[in-house]
């Protein structure tokens, strides 16, 4: 039986547990992230936006609730390339971003979307313990952006009429490569080019401003290219194009967290990395399937074509871009000593 002084206790203590609550509801911190992706839920979706929510989760329980995540997707929050700037400013927390589309701003993360230079998700994967990547990623650092996950995609082509599998099918087209140094590539081998982010891609496909598009297979199903091609050469197996497409934060705001936030942020980014793999690879066969499915003609790459492609881009992209500055040139030769496979 509770007595008088028990029950006092209680009440006492009640308002003080209750305040204690409260304040740590009010300092959890709620990191805003933003890709320009489909969204979907944590279980179903393009693979991208499911790995934001699955890290935004993962944090929440390494922190036990002191940081939380909030997904923007569709560039709902902002403009498919500004995120990149607004991440180095500390305008925005995260994103999961092409690297490439910073190439603008920073000539040297061009090197993510190389032709020809990562051939394999095996070769993609070794970047990150090895000199080049820690080099890359010293170099964004020091640029206010953090790596948290490395992911690697593949990509295949998309055409409205006819297909591209070697170089000289794509003279007299028009064509998104996705970088600068793709596009070198594309005009070497006679096609026009135009840049616009992946999630643009439909609209110019739809209205004939683009014969054919280049992108990872997640994008050519994403965004529903199917509906407006006729023919699909699918990067399963063998590829050219290859892009980092990482999961990165502002280094602003990653420094002002404490150090245990810090290593939740980068435990949980490591850990999804094996889902990215996975799930990249599931999309290079699925993508086949989808546009198969439409009636599109479907055709894969062997090594000879791969190589066609990887001997112009020698000649054209990789010697501009060693050119461009010498962090370029160093990160270039680095990225070729990492075996082909």
């Amino acid at each position: 039986m509770i007595n008088r002084r028990q029950a006092l206790a209680a009440t006492i203590a009640t308002p003080v547990a209750m305040t204690s609550v409260w304040r740590q509801a009010a300092a959890a911190q709620t990191l805003k992230i933003s890709h320009q992706f489909p969204g979907g839920t944590i279980e179903a979706g393009d693979f991208r936006d499911r790995l934001c929510r699955m890290f935004a989760a993962d944090v929440a329980k390494r922190t036990q609730g002191a940081l939380a995540g909030e997904v923007y997707p569709n560039s709902s929050l902002m403009k498919t390339v500004a995120q990149f700037s607004a991440l180095r400013k500390g305008a925005l927390d995260l994103t999961l971003y092409p690297i490439s589309y910073a190439g603008g701003e920073l000539p040297e993360t061009n090197i993510g979307l190389m032709p020809g230079l990562v051939t394999s998700y095996k070769q993609g994967a070794a970047w990150k313990g090895a000199p080049v990547g820690q080099r890359f990623a010293r170099f964004l650092a020091d640029k206010g952006v953090i790596i948290v996950a490395w992911i690697w995609q593949a990509g295949g082509v998309a055409s409205r009429n006819r297909a591209i599998i070697a170089p000289e099918d794509a003279k007299g087209m028009k064509v998104r490569g996705g970088s600068r140094e793709m596009d070198m590539v594309l005009k070497a081998a006679g096609a026009a080019t135009l840049s616009i982010p992946s999630n643009e891609a439909y609209a110019a496909m739809q209205t004939g401003a683009c014969d054919a598009v280049i992108t990872s297979s997640t994008s050519l199903i994403s965004f529903r290219l199917e509906e407006v091609s006729k023919a699909l050469t699918t990067g399963r197996g063998k590829s050219y194009w290859f892009m980092l497409e990482p999961l990165i934060m502002s280094r602003q705001i990653f420094d002002a967290l404490p150090s245990a936030q810090q290593e939740a942020i980068m435990a949980a980014g490591a850990e999804l990395e094996k889902f990215a793999l996975r799930e990249a690879m599931a999309d290079d066969q699925k993508v086949a399937d989808v546009y198969a499915k439409r009636g599109a003609t479907v055709r894969d790459l062997d090594d000879a074509t791969v190589e066609k492609w990887r001997a112009i881009a020698r000649d054209t992209a990789w010697k501009d871009y060693a050119e461009r500055s010498s962090l370029s040139a160093e990160l270039l030769a680095l990225a070729e000593k990492l075996p082909a496979s």
